[in-house]
């Protein structure tokens, strides 16, 4: 009864050191949302409207695509049943923090739960803070996660002038893709640093987009202020046709932290 006692107190451990923020000596919480209320706090995110991109054009303020749960929001994709008052035959939730809440530098952790389903596309990801001067994607797109269907890997990618409108695709790679623990929680992270962009994975590198010498422009625009989109997403060209049958599908996020460099 003894060793079963320690073993179950040496579980417990381990567990609460998977689910625990990495602390780092040189590094120093600036900001975080725990979504521990239940309402979004409007100060810092807005619900996506609708758009004609593929990862937008079900997006919706439907209240049935939002919920709080143990301390998350939760982002859900669900068939439409009523197509008089939204033709969208899909809805889906999603928040940023466009025009209310930057990040620039340091290090971005998300903790989310994501559910599949066939036609599932959730993301983590990141554009310019100023829409009005950076049109995309010259300001850079920074991708944490996105995952399709119900895939045990999810893709991390940027975006630049230099990759989609030059098509400098591979030198470096734009992306990479990384196993995550499907059905439970993971964290996905970002680090900017003077000379890459580090991307980790339950704290794991997954990723790395170094700025490199070329004579070609907007290589690593990356040094901007950044606002945050989490949504979940159904359909598109990338992810394919949606099962209805599998739906609602969510996506729960437990928190987001902003760490910057303790100055030496």
């Amino acid at each position: 009864m003894k060793n079963c006692f320690y073993l179950l107190c040496l579980a417990g451990i381990l567990a609460a050191c998977v689910h625990a923020p990495r602390q780092h000596d040189d590094w120093e919480l600036v900001w975080e949302e725990e979504f521990s209320g239940n309402s979004i706090d409007t100060a810092v995110w807005s619900r996506i409207p609708r758009g004609t991109p593929d990862w937008m054009n079900t997006q919706s303020h439907d209240d049935r695509c939002y919920a709080f749960r143990d301390g998350c929001i939760v982002l859900r994709g669900i068939v439409n049943t009523d197509l008089e008052a939204d033709t969208a035959h899909y809805l889906t939730g999603g928040i940023y923090s466009k025009g209310k809440h930057a990040f620039q530098g340091g290090r971005v952790d998300v903790r989310a739960r994501l559910h599949g389903a066939r036609g599932a596309w959730p993301a983590i990801w990141m554009l310019p803070f100023d829409g009005q001067t950076y049109h995309w994607p010259d300001g850079g797109e920074i991708d944490l996660m996105e995952r399709l269907n119900d895939d045990s890997i999810v893709y991390q990618t940027v975006h630049s002038h230099y990759i989609t409108t030059l098509k400098q695709r591979s030198n470096p790679p734009q992306g990479g893709t990384y196993p995550i623990v499907k059905d439970d929680f993971n964290i996905y992270s970002v680090e900017f640093a003077s000379d890459s962009l580090i991307f980790y994975v339950n704290y794991e590198k997954s990723f790395v987009y170094p700025r490199i010498e070329t004579e070609l422009e907007g290589q690593f625009p990356f040094d901007l202020p950044y606002f945050l989109l989490i949504d979940m997403q159904l359909g598109g060209a990338w992810v394919g046709e949606v099962e209805p049958a599998d739906l609602p599908v969510e996506m729960e996020v437990d928190w987001v932290r902003h760490y910057q460099k303790h100055a030496r």
